[in-house]
């Protein structure tokens, strides 16, 4: 266990809360003492702030409580809408837990968010750093949070030098998570340590002469506090090639469906193929639409990139598509009528594409 003193602890709590009720950031989610937070805003947000940016979740929150007041009104929506709304934003599979966990807090939970970690843990999509931010953030309960921000803050508050990534580390950084969340103000304290690593304490050129813990960072005091915290490095991402053919009816273009599991599940798409298929490409698209294709004409290629691959986006215009459309393989629609279709950032992409080109 990392030592921390009893005396540095309350010295680390009333410095940082004391920082905080100068310079928090101002969010629409978040509530400023002595406004009373919003369980169902901080559920909203802490789901939307997974691997995003503060800047680029501002919008879409908004949009979100816009759409759905009330997490009853999110439950009652339909998936589709959803995802509608949370088209750009990326990981779609919180779009989806978070639809699932409206759903069950109002079957089970009488539509009021849980107020234990116990609880939190239970809902689809919840894990341990989020039921923790909930549950401080929302009801005070001194309950622990360890995102990258706390992880940069205390690895070099305390001058941790092992992996972070190791399980045993990771786990005492917790425990010392657990051990710094004060009874009162656990939710402060918890947004402080992350405001603090955002704004302060930053990966790259942190501003040690501004931050209030700067006669308690064993890091800066070490001269190490930029190369910290130690991180495991990560397998490199799989490469993979899709190929997006769009095919045009008059002013209409054909969209299909992705699959209820995978990548972007659910979702809709210019007819999208692998290129490790073991079929050539006309022949996937006469196998799965019914379609034959004349001529492909290169358009545009581009790399997208996802937590575990490298995808590579080939687009292709087809040219002499003859045949009658599969039943229930797709949707023909014109670009401009694509409010109900949510499309992946690849996808919009390729759209906006389409759209200078005159389509």
């Amino acid at each position: 266990m990392i030592d921390c003193p009893p005396r540095l602890e309350k010295q680390l709590v009333s410095r940082l809360l004391a920082w905080y009720d100068q310079h928090a950031r101002v969010m629409p989610w978040r509530a400023i003492r002595p406004q009373v937070p919003n369980p169902y805003h901080v559920l909203l947000s802490e789901t939307m702030l997974q691997q995003t940016q503060v800047a680029t979740v501002i919008d879409y929150f908004n949009r979100f409580t816009e759409a759905f007041p009330s997490i009853r009104d999110l439950a009652d929506a339909d998936e589709q809408q959803v995802l509608k709304l949370w088209e750009g934003l990326g990981y779609y599979r919180r779009a989806r837990n978070l639809h699932a966990c409206a759903k069950q807090i109002v079957n089970e939970h009488a539509g009021v968010v849980p107020n234990t970690v116990e609880q939190l843990l239970k809902l689809p999509g919840i894990g341990r750093y989020t039921a923790g931010a909930i549950a401080s953030i929302a009801y005070d309960i001194p309950a622990p949070i360890l995102d990258g921000n706390v992880v940069r803050v205390l690895s070099r508050w305390f001058a941790i030098t092992e992996s972070t990534d190791e399980k045993q580390v990771k786990e005492q950084l917790w425990e010392l998570a657990q051990l710094l969340v004060p009874d009162r103000r656990a939710g402060d304290f918890n947004q402080a340590m992350m405001d603090l690593g955002a704004m302060v304490c930053t990966p790259k050129s942190p501003t040690c002469l501004t931050c209030p813990m700067i006669k308690h960072c064993q890091a800066r005091e070490q001269g190490i506090e930029e190369s910290l915290p130690k991180r495991t490095p990560k397998n490199k991402p799989t490469k993979v090639t899709h190929h997006v053919v769009s095919i045009q009816r008059k002013d209409q273009f054909l969209f299909t469906q992705r699959p209820s599991d995978g990548l972007w599940s659910n979702m809709w798409q210019i007819p999208t193929f692998e290129a490790a298929h073991e079929k050539t490409l006309p022949d996937q698209i006469k196998e799965q639409l019914g379609l034959q294709v004349g001529k492909l004409e290169q358009c545009q290629s581009f790399i997208h990139q996802t937590t575990h691959r490298t995808i590579t986006f080939t687009h292709w215009q087809a040219i002499h598509v003859t045949g009658r459309l599969r039943k229930n393989a797709g949707l023909w629609r014109r670009l401009d009528q694509l409010g109900d279709l949510p499309l992946a950032k690849p996808q919009l992409k390729i759209v906006a594409t389409l759209q200078k080109s005159g389509h």
